[in-house]
This record gives C-alpha cells, structure tokens and sequence, in this order.
C-alpha cells in the first residue's frame, strides 16, 4: 500500500510560535484553509481510496476539502493526534528553548518525555502501528496497491518517516514536514520505500497505479527551514 503522509496545513498557532499541542480549537489560518482548498488540485491525478485523520480540528479542516472531492468519510485514528506535550502545551517557542529538555529533544529524541505528556519514542510507536495497521486493511479489502492519506502533525509524522527511512528515533530532526506537506511512503512486504519528503507542491499523478514505473524514491528536503518542525524548529505545531 503507498499511503500519503500529509501534515495539516498552515495553524494559527504555527504564526503565533506557540507550542499547541492538543489544545482544543487550534485552527488552520487564511493560508492554511487556502492549502486544504489546493490540495484537491495537486492530488487530482492520483486515484485516492481512504483519508484518515488526527482528531484535531486543523486535521479535520485540512483534509475536508478533499473528502468532499472524492466523496470519501475520513476516519479518525486517534493514534495520529499531535504529541502529547504536557505542561509544555501552549507556551511560547521562545520559552522552550531554554528548557535543558530542548537539547534532548533535538540529539536524543529516543529519551525525551514531555512533563506530564509523553515520550517521542511512543509517539513514534503508537504512529507506525497505525500507518501498519491501516495499510493491512486496505491491503485484506482490496487485495492490490492502493493509495491513501493519513492526515497528522509534524513531529508524529517525521517520527513516521523515520522509522521508513530505518533511521534511529534520535536523528529524526534531521526531516522536514511543513505545512500542508506531502511525504509518500510506499510499504510492502519487505520494507517500505520513501517516495516524496516534504512535497509542498510537485504534482503526484505518477503515484497513480495505471501511470506505470513508480518514481525513483527520494524527494529533496531543503537544508534549513524555520517554519519546518514542530518541537523542531519554530511551527508549534
């Protein structure tokens, strides 16, 4: 199955540098709602068979343009909500970073666990069991490749992407997820193959099971973006 890994787009919290967790009524901003109504655009070459999504409102109104394009119901996965960030949730960026627990959290993400929240490396188990899980389905009910959209946050995500790119918990700073960003993983029975990083815009239609050869896997992820993690960088989420 090759699911496609797409971040919500553009937050009132991303502009407002806060940490926001899972705090309820975080929405998408006038740019965010734009990058929701565009998907529908740069995904309309590839034949999409099931959207699921975090249970935060900036994930539900991010993919609802598209479901209501391919006249498809989301299900919600509970697994792919944003890291529970405990008492950091909704403090300033720019408080954070003086916190000892900032650096653990950039070298050696394996060992953080967010005051009253929890741990990155549960995030990243809980995230892939789901992807795995959800992929085993569709693959029991369609019995072929099919593509599909698995809609979350910036650092569940690049947990994810680590774990296809068999690189340690620990080096997953190193990958970017911006805003309404599409990152491609193709999973099969002996590994799974990393299709796109990133993809703020490229059109996917090659992913589309009749547009023959499958792209090279790969995707260029830039060298350094602010807007890029979420307790990575400056998004917040």
């Amino acid at each position: 199955m090759t699911v496609i890994l797409l971040r919500h787009g553009r937050s009132t919290a991303n502009t407002s540098h806060v940490l926001a967790g899972r705090t309820p009524g975080v929405e998408l901003d006038e740019v965010g709602h734009v990058q929701a109504k565009n998907l529908v655009a740069r995904l309309a070459g590839v034949e999409i068979t099931a959207i699921v999504r975090s249970p935060l409102l900036r994930c539900r109104q991010t993919v609802h343009p598209l479901a209501a394009d391919r006249g498809l119901a989301p299900d919600v996965d509970e697994r792919l909500a944003e890291v529970d960030y405990g008492r950091w949730t909704g403090r300033e960026l720019g408080e954070l970073v003086r916190e000892p627990l900032w650096k653990v959290v950039q070298a050696h993400a394996s060992a953080a666990v967010f005051p009253g929240g929890e741990g990155l490396a549960q995030v990243q188990a809980r995230a892939v069991a789901a992807i795995r899980d959800h992929d085993r389905r569709l693959a029991e009910t369609h019995g072929k490749d099919v593509v599909w959209v698995a809609c979350s946050h910036g650092d569940v995500i690049k947990s994810i992407l680590a774990d296809a790119l068999a690189t340690h918990l620990d080096g997953f700073q190193r990958i970017v997820a911006e805003p309404a960003s599409l990152s491609v993983v193709r999973y099969t029975d002996t590994r799974p193959y990393v299709l796109r990083v990133n993809d703020t815009g490229t059109d996917l239609s090659a992913l589309s099971a009749d547009a023959g050869p499958r792209p090279v896997p790969g995707g260029e992820v830039p060298a350094e973006n602010p807007a890029a993690g979420e307790t990575g960088v400056t998004s917040g989420g």
